[in-house]
């Protein structure tokens, strides 16, 4: 397919997650015959050009020799492993040679390598990565889900500052409800971290916060935005994925079990499909970043073709969206008005 001039770049670290580099590269050719914009894949050229001419695609390849593994220090492989995908990959983002970066690979390094190489935006201390879950209303957005496993009070006001205009821009919400996880939903309940952050978002004017929600009644659809810290959102993300797969697991050992049980499975089998659909992680593609400078997309570990074309068309979301740049005006008026 012939590109454009101008045409949207996006660039996709093919060396990133369990099925890497088939299933990333896969993922690539698929986005790239839904989409009319330029994608460019990052890795070993040597492993991953075998898939593409399997598939006679002639995506460009840029060349890195090294791959940062999962089971690595994030920080010391950052500065190590120049020549790394990851690595690589954030310089050409940051020189604004591509417009967003796609990866499944290691949270960690992604995090380091987001504030070293792009930096973080005006006043945020620690980015989070921000995804969203279905609810019986609208999808409710939930951050942080695992870039930091420890936060401070001020930590949990930004995500929920930054959780806001997301929810504004993106999801055009007018006026995004916000809510802090906690075990209870009184004020007084919660570690001093969780309690001193209630006492501060009540203080801010704009954000709509309204209170503690637990993290049984986020599927409600009561908030547009739930607050945590990375470690606790990351549980949260885990068990509702697990949990999802061992009640479908149920449901067809039940339904195996019974002729009745068949005839009758047949008759609501699209019902049972919409709702296996809305939880799979795939349909949702990536979770982006807030707080760093540039639109860098963090894909499930185990992601497979599907789940990482729909993450490139997120990226390609954001970008058109100006999500970053919409991130600084309303970040800068806020802090202004603190003054």
């Amino acid at each position: 397919m012939n590109r454009a001039a101008g045409q949207l770049k996006i660039l996709v670290d093919a060396m990133g997650g369990d099925k890497a580099p088939e299933e990333i590269v896969k993922g690539a050719i698929k986005a790239s015959n839904d989409l009319d914009v330029e994608i460019i894949l990052i890795g070993d050229e040597n492993k991953i050009k075998p898939y593409l001419q399997a598939a006679n695609s002639s995506l460009e390849v840029i060349n890195a020799e090294e791959v940062i593994t999962y089971d690595e220090q994030p920080v010391a492989a950052i500065r190590k492993k120049k020549k790394s995908s990851i690595v690589k990959g954030l310089k050409l983002l940051k020189e604004g040679k591509v417009q967003a970066m796609v990866s499944a690979g290691s949270t960690g390094a992604l995090m380091a390598g987001g504030l070293f190489i792009l930096g973080r935006l005006e006043g945020i201390d620690r980015p989070a990565i921000a995804t969203l879950f279905p609810t019986t209303k609208e999808p409710v957005l939930l951050l942080d889900i695992g870039a930091n496993s420890e936060v401070k009070p001020k930590n949990l006001v930004q995500f929920a500052i930054m959780g806001s205009i997301y929810s504004n821009e993106i999801m055009n919400i007018k006026t995004p409800s916000i809510g802090l996880m906690n075990i209870g939903i009184e004020a007084e309940k919660g570690n001093s971290t969780i309690k001193t952050a209630y006492s501060d978002l009540k203080q801010i004017k704009d954000i709509n916060f309204v209170g503690n929600v637990e993290a049984r009644n986020i599927f409600n659809g009561n908030v547009n935005v739930v607050v945590c810290d990375g470690f606790t959102g990351n549980i949260f993300l885990k068990t509702v994925e697990g949990f999802g797969m061992y009640i479908f697991s149920r449901i067809k050992q039940e339904i195996k079990s019974n002729i009745k049980y068949s005839i009758g499975a047949m008759m609501i089998k699209p019902a049972i499909n919409k709702v296996r659909a809305s939880m799979d992680y795939s349909e949702y593609g990536g979770a982006m970043f807030l707080g760093i400078d540039g639109v860098l997309i963090k894909c499930h570990g185990s992601s497979d073709r599907k789940a990482i074309a729909n993450g490139i068309k997120a990226a390609c979301r954001f970008v058109r969206a100006n999500i970053s740049e919409k991130l600084k005006q309303n970040l800068k008026m806020i802090s202004e008005k603190e003054k």
